[in-house]
């Protein structure tokens, strides 16, 4: 890390979780970008949403920041998980586009705050609530990660995609016969462990 560009480098990572989960996304139908594949209903267009709103309350009213057009699925009265999944008229080209908004809404807090600005989230315990830029920026890279995580078991649940980013699978470069013999001799390791 260029100590002189801290802010670059926390949006070059922030940038590389954001265009992973949008990457997962291409090349399936509609439908398998929303189809539910964990017992929660986790799905593909859900997690991008989801990212969007995680998005707009850190960057956005966290700092006080308002962004216009705030979909109902990210206010407080919204149903449970509302942010997790998307209805049926709601297109994918919809959802990307608002978090693409939302992104240049949060590059645009990132660039105009110092990182030592202060805010307040509202919905952490009290004694948490107050924040810097820098910790929220690095406390979105993670979330962020980690629904890219998400977001990579489910696509290869649906078509065995797997990959770190687009261009970097960051995978050993084996056919499919290797990857079954492997998957064949893990699930023997995990049968003898129970047994000893």
């Amino acid at each position: 890390m260029n100590p002189a560009q801290p802010k670059a480098d926390l949006q070059r990572y922030l940038r590389s979780a954001r265009d992973t989960l949008l990457w997962k996304l291409e090349g399936l139908s509609e439908y398998d970008v929303r189809r539910p594949l964990t017992p929660t209903g986790t799905n593909l267009l859900g997690l991008v949403k989801h990212a969007a709103g995680v998005e707009l309350g850190y960057f956005g009213e966290t700092f006080d920041r308002p962004f216009t057009g705030t979909p109902h699925a990210f206010s407080d009265d919204a149903e449970a998980n509302e942010d997790m999944w998307a209805r049926a008229d709601e297109s994918r080209e919809d959802v990307i586009d608002l978090y693409r908004r939302i992104a240049r809404h949060a590059d645009a807090t990132i660039a105009d705050l110092p990182l030592d600005a202060v805010g307040r989230v509202r919905w952490w315990p009290e004694e948490r609530a107050r924040v810097t830029l820098h910790q929220i920026v690095v406390h979105v890279i993670t979330d962020l990660q980690r629904h890219a995580g998400h977001a990579d078991v489910v696509r290869e649940l649906i078509d065995g995609s797997v990959g770190l980013q687009a261009g970097n699978d960051n995978m050993p470069p084996e056919d499919a016969a290797w990857w079954e013999a492997y998957r064949q001799r893990l699930e023997r390791a995990a049968r003898e462990a129970e047994t000893h």
